[in-house]
């Protein structure tokens, strides 16, 4: 249960973090977005910093781990893969949080160290990975680039998923 319980204040703090930005943000807030006490929340993470790192590395290792399972399932055509693992890494942050958290997390890269960095480039090794074929670094960064401008234009998951969708498809349909 203890898994489940800093799962959920990781994904409250998240919410909190990207509704009022780093630093109006309070442990208060989150405590209460998270149905937990102060000292609850105090017990596991001992500081706003060190819980905003571990909210923010929570988030990317799920869209991470998702996208992993998206794209390593090879019963499945390879569009439906990359469709569902761009969706995971770049949709599931599209609409009211999606600007707000792309500025918390740019605003604050003495908190997040190198994940701003190494995440993307682990993401946009498994589709390189899973691409093959001719220059898949290239079409892999072509992909990830689209997924980003998408990302922050859509105003829905759903309209990301459409669009991302027909960014896939003139690839594999090339």
């Amino acid at each position: 249960m203890g898994s489940d319980r800093r799962t959920h204040v990781l994904d409250s703090a998240l919410e909190v973090f990207a509704r009022y930005g780093y630093r109006k943000a309070s442990m208060d807030d989150v405590a209460k977005a998270a149905d937990i006490s102060r000292p609850g929340l105090y017990f596991y993470f001992s500081s706003k910093p060190e819980l905003f790192r571990a909210t923010v590395r929570h988030s990317l290792d799920s869209s991470i781990e998702a996208a992993r399972l998206a794209l390593a399932d090879s019963g499945r055509p390879l569009r439906e893969r990359l469709i569902e693992a761009f969706d995971h890494w770049a949709g599931r942050y599209v609409g009211p949080m999606a600007a707000e958290i792309g500025v918390l997390i740019d605003s604050h890269p003495d908190l997040l160290g190198t994940m701003p960095a190494d995440y993307p480039k682990r993401f946009r090794a498994l589709v390189i990975d899973a691409l093959g074929g001719p220059s898949p670094a290239d079409v892999a960064g072509t992909l990830n680039s689209t997924s980003i401008g998408i990302k922050h234009d859509a105003e829905t998951r759903d309209e990301f998923r459409t669009r991302m969708t027909i960014a896939i498809d003139l690839y594999c349909n090339r």
